[in-house]
């Protein structure tokens, strides 16, 4: 015979809070997203690899979400813009497949980063990675973002985070939308931010000819980035068209196409600019 306690409830049985999760040993949450959403977190990924020297210190475990609220004319990955090209897939078979290289990257002075798209499009999955990223293999952790949607980001998020790659497209407003079809108010925000917080960022600056290779653009960002106090590194990454063939299978007209790459001397010109504002710039 069934024993009744209280209000009629089998011994035995779960309560309501142990329903949802709340106190049962065996299904309570473990990470910030779980506790908030009661259910595997999943998200739109495009693709996973690993990289040295470019997305980070050291060998990199990059996984790219899908999505964008950028339209960058310049995008060497315009495959990630929308977040349906990407394939539902869970926090745990990221962090299985990063975990595979664990050993191999932390002896690298490696880590993790979360790149795109837009990261901070799917701002609950991504704070469910850095989490997992960081606290369950101990991994160094990046960012990889426009800032557009920095508000998006919870001071939580941020401390599972050690370094912020933030992308400035311009400093000229106009020449900034022109760029992205967005305002560049919002990343300047994020920066802000990132500086009153005392986060690590390097600052990206794709040098375009005709487009953002203006000395006064340069100066802009280089004054701007100099002004924070929490910019380690500027990386000046000249213009390519290596993703070109990508607009085209897309069916997107690709405007960039007859623009060239800038020379090393108008690389290296930036690169004093930015260094004239006591930053290092590679």
């Amino acid at each position: 015979m069934t024993v009744l306690l209280g209000k009629d409830i089998p011994v035995g049985a779960p309560t309501a809070d142990e329903r949802i999760g709340l106190h049962s040993p065996t299904s309570l949450p473990t990470t910030p997203a779980a506790a908030a959403t009661q259910r595997p977190i999943e998200g739109s990924v495009h693709s996973w690899d690993l990289s040295t020297g470019v997305d980070g210190p050291g060998t990199r475990f990059v996984t790219f979400l899908a999505g964008c609220p950028l339209a960058c004319l310049y995008c060497h990955n315009p495959d990630t813009m929308k977040m349906r090209n990407g394939k539902r897939t869970s926090a745990d078979d990221v962090i299985a497949e990063a975990a595979k290289y664990t050993t191999f990257i932390k002896a690298s002075g490696g880590g993790a980063t979360i790149s795109g798209g837009e990261p901070l499009l799917q701002p609950v999955f991504a704070g469910e990675l850095f989490h997992r990223l960081k606290h369950e293999l101990g991994l160094h952790t990046a960012l990889d973002t426009s800032g557009f949607l920095g508000v998006r980001a919870t001071d939580a998020m941020l401390r599972d985070i050690d370094l912020v790659l933030l992308d400035i497209k311009s400093w000229d407003r106009d020449t900034y939308k022109k760029v992205t079809a967005r305002e560049l108010q919002p990343t300047l925000d994020f920066a802000h931010r990132l500086a009153d917080l005392g986060k690590e960022v390097h600052v990206r600056f794709v040098l375009v000819p005709g487009l953002t290779d203006a000395p006064a653009n340069v100066e802009g960002v280089a004054a701007f980035a100099g002004s924070l106090g929490n910019v380690s590194r500027v990386d000046v990454l000249p213009f390519h068209k290596l993703g070109q063939s990508k607009w085209e299978a897309l069916d997107m007209p690709f405007t960039l196409a007859e623009t060239p790459s800038p020379g090393p001397e108008q690389v290296d010109a930036a690169k004093r600019i930015f260094e004239a504002h006591g930053l290092r710039a590679v």
